[in-house]
């Protein structure tokens, strides 16, 4: 009788002294269990955590190793500012296992695939700049096609009307402000056509008399070749699953309606591009996610080269990636203040309140945002101080400054966004600006 192989969740579980997230730990036990040798589980999860970025000692004496990302990171700062730790340089683009120059691409990018159900990834330094690669290196000379509703303003000014003058394709607007079906995108559509483009309206809200074509009803005009029409979704904020399996209860009833990476591409879109520090939580940067040949294809664009991130975005999207790898809410403090319960925020209000002992210093409900240009209009339930007076400009010139509200001539300090470590230094500045 022929033997049979170990499950892929149980070879995983006999790796679990490599410092991987189990999702990677899967990928390797299926890897091995797919060759026909399961034994070779441990050298595929090994060779994955040697593909992650991390610090390395450089004994080439080449003092700006490009591989070895150029100048060395400075070490850590101890208290009184001076650096106490080794000075590293890290394997950016070394190949540890072959010992070859390697791609700034793999790390990070790879594990953000993982967590979108992507084929592939690539990381540049901001949301527009990954949907400008993406129009750039695929609709170059070609049409593109995209709602009137969708020719949306960014913030800084860039508007997505310039973003593709800029990419060199031609821009095939159909539809109205406030409604566009599907029949204007097919009639739009024709054998130039390289790209149908959505973009999420992420910084404003479109209510009354409107509809929007969604990518699962606009996925039969997709072609299944580069030659497309190719349907690429800017979904903006940059939340990788709709199901928040990073959280451990439901999804918050104020990510309604956001679109995701993993559901937007499971939709049909062949790309998907969001921004690294809105919703995702990690550093500035862009992300195109998709289709492995078009994400190669953006790759090996020149302008690709002009857009890379540097090693320290890359090192921080890096964690970001792993962290929500290994669904360690804690090491994610975007979702871990958004979802800080209100009876925790307003037990931490009212000891703030009876530790000052003052009048006009009471604990109030407030109403908090996702903010930086994501899930406009949906407020999430928090409480903090309210205090009488506009004391914000004091509080700003505080050490550390402190950014508060003002409102009706009181000053609001809403505490979601506020470190619980941070609460005595809060508790100090606000004794002393209130002072009688």
């Amino acid at each position: 009788m022929p033997h049979r192989p170990p499950s892929v969740d149980a070879l995983a579980r006999t790796l679990a002294d490599v410092d991987l997230p189990h999702a990677l730990l899967v990928d390797a036990a299926r890897a091995a269990i797919a060759a026909g040798d399961p034994a070779s589980a441990r050298d595929e999860a090994e060779a994955l955590a040697a593909a992650l970025l991390r610090p390395v000692i450089n004994a080439t004496g080449v003092l700006l190793h490009t591989n070895l990302g150029r100048a060395p990171g400075a070490p850590a700062p101890a208290g009184g500012g001076s650096g106490t730790g080794p000075v590293r340089y890290s394997n950016l683009e070394f190949d540890l296992a072959t010992g070859r120059r390697g791609s700034r691409q793999r790390h990070a990018a790879n594990l953000l695939a993982r967590a979108a159900g992507a084929e592939a990834a690539l990381v540049v330094n901001n949301g527009a700049a990954a949907i400008l690669l993406a129009v750039t290196a695929l609709a170059s000379g070609r049409h593109v096609v995209v709602s009137r509703g969708e020719l949306v303003e960014i913030g800084g000014g860039f508007r997505v009307p310039d973003v593709l003058a800029a990419s060199g394709a031609r821009m095939i607007e159909v539809g109205t402000t406030n409604r566009t079906g599907v029949a204007d995108y097919s009639a739009a559509v024709t054998a130039d056509t390289a790209v149908i483009l959505k973009v999420h309206q992420s910084n404003y809200r479109m209510v009354g008399f409107t509809a929007s074509a969604t990518v699962a009803q606009l996925s039969h005009l997709s072609g299944p070749t580069p030659e497309g029409p190719l349907i690429v979704a800017d979904i903006g904020s940059g939340l990788l699953d709709a199901n928040t399996p990073w959280l451990p209860g439901p999804p918050p009833a104020w990510l309604h309606g956001e679109p995701a990476a993993r559901q937007t591409l499971a939709a049909g879109a062949a790309l998907v591009t969001f921004s690294g520090d809105k919703l995702l939580g990690g550093p500035q940067a862009g992300v195109l996610a998709g289709r492995r040949d078009l994400i190669e294809r953006c790759a090996r664009h020149p302008l690709a080269r002009a857009l890379r991130p540097g090693r320290l975005v890359l090192e921080a999207l890096q964690t970001t990636a792993l962290a929500y790898l290994r669904r360690d809410l804690a090491a994610l403090p975007f979702w871990a203040m958004a979802t800080l319960p209100v009876s925790d925020l307003r037990g931490r209000a009212q000891t703030l309140v009876t530790n000052l002992h003052r009048a006009g210093i009471t604990v109030a409900d407030c109403a908090s945002v996702p903010g930086g240009g994501s899930v406009p209009g949906m407020e999430i339930p928090s409480a903090g101080l309210l205090v009488d007076g506009d004391h914000t400009a004091a509080l700003r010139a505080w050490c550390p400054p402190i950014i508060a509200r003002a409102h009706d001539g009181s000053t609001v300090c809403d505490l979601r966004a506020v470190d619980p470590a941070d609460d005595p230094a809060l508790e100090t500045a606000l004794a002393a600006v209130t002072l009688p």
